[in-house]
C-alpha cells in the first residue's frame, strides 16, 4: 500500500501509461487477470479482461485457474472478497486501498455483535440467519460464514432471503436497508413484519413485540449514490419523456422503485438496456459511467441517467495507480485477509456463489 504515488506515474501522459499497461498484460500473458467494474471510469474498463458487477467479477475470480496475478479495478471490499476466494497460488491486488465503500463502513463488527446479543435477549437467536451484503468487510462476512449465514449481491438477494428462510424463521440483514426492503417486499413479505434496526438508538428503536413479530430485521444503512434518485426525478423524466421507461438499482429508496418500470441489478439493467426495442428512451437510476457506457452502446435508442450520480470512490482507480502497481508485482498493493476470518468469510462467500 502506498500513500503517495510517485511522480514517474503520477506525472506520464495517459498514452505512455497505457502504453505501459499493455506491455504488462503481454509479458505475464494468462498468469495476470485485471477485473474492472461496471462503475469504473472507460479507460479502465477497456484495460480490463473481464467487467461486471460485484457478483459477476466475484465468480470470475473464483473461476480463474491460470492467474497468479488478480488486480481488482473496484472498491475495496470487492478485492477483499475476490482474495478471500483466491486459491493457494494466487494473491490480489487493487490499485488505490482508499477506494473504500461508505455503505460497507456503515455496519462494523463491534455493532453487529452488540446487535446480535440485544436480539439474543428478545428471541430465539438459532433461528436468526445474518445475511450480509456484499458491500460489506470480510469480518461482516465472517461473522455470517460462522453462524450459518451467507453473503448477497443486488443479483441474488430475494433468492438469499429465501434460502436464510429456509434455514431458520428471521433474516438479519446488513448494511443496506433499501436492498433489504425491496428484497422483502419482492417475497410478499408485508410491512409490519419488516424491522429497520437504526442501530444508534435501544434495540434499533422497535419494540421487543415489534422484534418478535419480524420475519425481517434490516440494518439502517445506505448507499449514496442510489439514495440520491428520487420520486421527483421519477416524475420528471416522465413529464419530459412520457413514454420513457425508468429502471432503477434496488439500492435506490422504496417509494423510487415503486413507481419506476424495473429495478435490479447492474447486469440486470445492462440486459434491460440492450433488450429494449430499437427507439426505446431508458432512464437509468444508477452510476453514472454505467449510464454513460450503455448510451454509447446503444445509439439506436436514446438512454440517458435519471439523475447524476458518481462513485468517487469508484473513480480513485485510474491509469496512474493501475500502471504502478502491474508494474511493481507482486511487491505493491497486495490485498491481505486476516487468517481468522479468512475460513468463515469463505464459507459465506461460497453459499452466495451457490445460491440462484
Amino acid at each position: 500500500m502506498i500513500s503517495h504515488l510517485p511522480d514517474e506515474y503520477r506525472e506520464a501522459p495517459e498514452s505512455e501509461l497505457i502504453e505501459r499497461i499493455h506491455k504488462v498484460k503481454k509479458r505475464l500473458g494468462s498468469e495476470l487477470v485485471i477485473l474492472a467494474h461496471h462503475y469504473q471510469r472507460q479507460q479502465i474498463v477497456d484495460l480490463g479482461d473481464f467487467r461486471g458487477d460485484s457478483y459477476k467479477l466475484c465468480v470470475v475470480a473464483a473461476d480463474q485457474t491460470e492467474a497468479r496475478y488478480i488486480v481488482f479495478c473496484g472498491v475495496e471490499f470487492m478485492a477483499e472478497s475476490a482474495a478471500i476466494l483466491a486459491r493457494e497460488n494466487q494473491t490480489v491486488f487493487h490499485p488505490d486501498f482508499d477506494a473504500g465503500c461508505p455503505m460497507a463502513d456503515m455496519a462494523d463488527l463491534e455493532s453487529v455483535e452488540r446487535v446480535w446479543a440485544d436480539l439474543s435477549g428478545i428471541t430465539d437467536i438459532s433461528r436468526i440467519i445474518p445475511v450480509t451484503y456484499m458491500n460489506s468487510g470480510g469480518d461482516i462476512k465472517a461473522f455470517c460464514g460462522a453462524r450459518s449465514g451467507c453473503v448477497v449481491t443486488s443479483s441474488n438477494a430475494p433468492a438469499g432471503f429465501r434460502w436464510a428462510f429456509e434455514r431458520g424463521d428471521k433474516v438479519l440483514f446488513f448494511p443496506d436497508e433499501h436492498l433489504g426492503t425491496n428484497s422483502a417486499y419482492k417475497l410478499g413479505i408485508p410491512p409490519e413484519e419488516i424491522v429497520v434496526w437504526d442501530h444508534a438508538g435501544e434495540l434499533g428503536g422497535a419494540t421487543p413485540e415489534r422484534i418478535q413479530k419480524a420475519r425481517v430485521i434490516i440494518w439502517k444503512g445506505y448507499c449514496h449514490v442510489h439514495t440520491w434518485f428520487t420520486t421527483e426525478h421519477v416524475r420528471k423524466v416522465r413529464e419530459e419523456h412520457p413514454d420513457a421507461l425508468v429502471v432503477v438499482h434496488p439500492e435506490c429508496p422504496r417509494e423510487v422503485v415503486e413507481i419506476s418500470d424495473a429495478d435490479g441489478s447492474t447486469e440486470f439493467i445492462i440486459k434491460y438496456a440492450r433488450e429494449a426495442p430499437a427507439g426505446a428512451h431508458i432512464a437509468v437510476g444508477t452510476e453514472f459511467n454505467l449510464v454513460a457506457r450503455l448510451a454509447e452502446t446503444h445509439k439506436d435508442r436514446n438512454v440517458f441517467e435519471l439523475s447524476h450520480s458518481l462513485c468517487p470512490n469508484m473513480h480513485k482507480i485510474n491509469l496512474n495507480n493501475l500502471c504502478y502497481t502491474l508494474e511493481n508485482l507482486p511487491e505493491v498493493n497486495r490485498v491481505e485477509v486476516d487468517t481468522s476470518l479468512r475460513q468463515d468469510a469463505r464459507k459465506a462467500l461460497q453459499r452466495m456463489l451457490e445460491i440462484k
